[in-house]
């Protein structure tokens, strides 16, 4: 990426230089702009692009070093992405911006400067360790060559300096050589793996600095990247497949608001018909007479079709165990008949139901097309979460409708968010459900999943659901992919998202957010920017489905990445571990997987353009998963040539108008 360092301006020129797209961040020379403190406040509180907060100050002037930590800490507790302090400030101004590093969310460069010449190389290196034991997560060398020998040993610490130093990678060190023999230094430091690289906007703010217009034609050429404020989510599927379930269940009239149509919500649509419901259409409504189902009520029809659609598959197996009689059936197309039920057969037969398939081909596990036997016992359970939460969520939505209270045990839950989702929509609609988390119960506060052991529910009966009006909310699946997009390419604000939602995949937030990248977010729109990226290790066991986007992410973000969580995608619309690894593999990006983590070797994009490592074009196969496919297409923005989709119309199984959005 380009810093572009802005000096001698006020707070208006300040702003109007921050609007370009060019600039990607910034640096705010605070000892050269003439910035008070309310000033610097609104400066760093109200821009949404990483800035970086530096102070310079020559000699050991205590109250120069004052005023300079004063203006650092406004700048920093406005919300600076960065504060830079030379390695030669005072013992105490050192550990105070130590300290309110630590203290706050700011990533702290330790600078050294040479302006006569560059030090032997083991000078260098007790230098940058030097900035990483007083506090650094990114050491900065800047120093005069003699020679051009001089330029190449700085740069030759990218590859080799500090190999017996696992911590320091090239991504957390900035390396160049100052003056006009040193200029080309300031490309070839984002080629081995630099976070960033300075230019100047009007003015140089040293002898060698590029001009911003200059290096941005040398680094990006003709890429222009992605600048995006009007994507609009989708509904979540996965709320208004519940919602819908819901309403056709309960009696009276129902609408909801904010759907949009997909092959899923029609699945969820052809259930309520095929139940006896009502349902018409209005602009971006849905209107739902349900038929007040309750403990005596017996479907006429126990036969649905569930098309594609796991989740509905794992909703409607309880629920048509619980209203229909004799011998009830589930059937499904495409690659949901190859597609297992995990634990259905053991968790069912704990309420007397028998499950059997209809298609012979499958010996092991239970499929689509079923048959259902048995009268359903409510009463107590313990479920096994491993398999996901769809069937426990099926439970959810049939126990309140029988005549007496039930309690479910989940050990070991998976995907607990949908979990909440179930209940929270539900709720909506009368349903009267507790839950109780074990584990530990600090780390489950900070809503951490991986420290859940398991789960108790107590469902009581309801009489049946009754009608209620909702705002479906936009899905976070979804908008992960234009978010990635903003945070790899540009920037990109989504409407419609809510930042309260349960969604497991609002996860996609905190990965994004942990790599570096600019989030910024209000009551109804989430916003993203490009910022300098390093590898990260996230959990997404409870939240699957952006396993595929958080991957071309991964790919982007230097270092190792790991994702947890691998054993979760086996039993999607494709094997996604083996899909994922194959496209990663296929584009030249190292991956593997690991256990239960998939690895991945990232690089940064600036890295990826100089050294020609662009993601490799050619022809992919979505393996028909819609997820895949949208990954696919983000990643076809950095790619060396065009990126060729077998199947592009399964998105229709999740967002239709997804091309539509993103060719726009």
């Amino acid at each position: 990426m380009i810093c572009t360092s802005l000096h001698h301006k006020n707070l208006e020129e300040l702003f109007e230089a921050l609007d370009s797209p060019l600039v990607e961040m910034a640096e705010i020379r605070l000892d050269l702009c003439p910035l008070n403190n309310e000033e610097i406040e609104e400066l760093f509180s109200s821009c949404e692009k990483a800035l970086i907060a530096c102070c310079r100050v020559d000699g050991n002037d205590m109250q120069l070093w004052e005023q300079a930590y004063l203006k650092m800490e406004t700048a920093v507790k406005a919300g600076a992405a960065y504060v830079d302090l030379d390695i030669a400030a005072p013992v105490s101004i050192s550990q105070r911006v130590q300290k309110l590093a630590k203290n706050c969310p700011v990533t702290l460069i330790r600078s050294y400067h040479n302006f006569e010449l560059t030090p032997d190389d083991d000078y260098l290196r007790k230098a940058v360790l030097r900035c990483f034991r007083y506090g650094a997560d990114i050491a900065k060398l800047a120093c005069m060559p003699q020679c051009p020998e001089d330029v190449a040993r700085l740069q030759a610490f990218y590859r080799a300096g500090f190999a017996e130093n696992a911590d320091i990678v090239p991504s957390r060190l900035l390396m160049f050589s100052m003056g006009e023999m040193g200029r080309e230094s300031r490309i070839e430091c984002l080629a081995n793996g630099a976070p960033f690289s300075f230019a100047y906007l009007d003015q140089p703010c040293a002898a060698g600095q590029w001009q911003l217009d200059d290096m941005h034609k040398r680094l990006y050429g003709d890429w222009h990247g992605v600048f995006r404020n009007d994507f609009q989510a989708p509904c979540s599927k996965s709320f208004a497949q519940r919602a819908i379930v819901a309403a056709a269940l309960a009696g009276g009239t129902s609408r909801l608001e904010h759907y949009s149509e997909c092959e899923d919500n029609k699945a969820a649509i052809g259930f309520a018909k095929s139940i006896g419901a009502r349902v018409r259409h209005g602009k971006g409504r849905l209107i739902i007479e349900g038929i007040g189902a309750d403990s005596s009520t017996k479907l006429e029809k126990p036969c649905v079709n569930v098309h594609e659609s796991g989740l509905m598959a794992r909703l409607a197996l309880p629920l048509l165990s619980v209203l229909g009689s004799d011998e009830r059936q589930i059937k499904g197309e495409g690659t949901l008949l190859q597609r297992p039920l995990s634990n259905a057969e053991e968790i069912m037969a704990a309420f007397g139901i028998l499950l059997k398939n209809e298609d012979t081909q499958h010996k092991k596990g239970i499929y689509v097309p079923l048959s259902i036997k048995g009268k359903f016992y409510p009463g107590i359970a313990n479920i096994p979460g491993q398999g996901g939460s769809q069937l426990i969520s099926g439970l959810l939505a049939a126990l309140p409708l029988c005549d007496r209270e039930s309690k479910l045990y989940v050990s070991e839950p998976k995907s607990i968010p949908y979990m909440f989702m179930t209940q929270d929509v539900l709720r909506h609609f009368g349903a009267k459900i507790d839950c109780e988390l074990e584990g530990d119960a600090q780390m489950l506060e900070l809503q951490d999943w991986t420290y859940c052991t398991g789960i108790n529910f107590r469902i009581r009966p309801n009489g049946g659901y009754k009608a209620a009006d909702i705002v479906l909310e936009g899905d976070w699946s979804a908008a992960a992919n234009f978010l990635v997009c903003g945070a790899l390419f540009g920037a990109a604000e989504v409407q419609g998202l809510d930042c309260r939602s349960v969604q497991a995949d609002i996860s996609i937030l905190d990965i994004l957010s942990d790599a570096g990248a600019c989030v910024a977010y209000d009551e109804n729109c989430v916003s993203v920017r490009r910022a300098p990226l390093q590898s990260l290790n996230f959990d997404l066991s409870h939240a699957p489905d952006i396993f595929p986007i958080a991957s071309i992410f991964a790919a982007f973000c230097p270092g190792e990445s790991r994702f947890a969580g691998v054993s979760r995608l086996h039993n999607k619309e494709s094997n996604r571990a083996d899909a994922i690894v194959q496209i990663l593999t296929q584009m030249g990006v190292e991956a593997s997987i690991q256990g239960n983590d998939l690895v991945i070797k990232g690089e940064s994009l600036s890295s990826r353009m100089l050294n020609g490592h662009l993601l490799k074009g050619g022809k992919y196969s979505s393996r028909h998963d819609h997820r895949l496919v949208m990954a696919l297409k983000v990643a076809s923005y950095a790619a060396d040539s065009e990126i060729e989709i077998d199947d592009c119309a399964c998105v229709g199984k999740s967002f239709p108008g997804f091309f539509e959005q993103m060719d726009n």
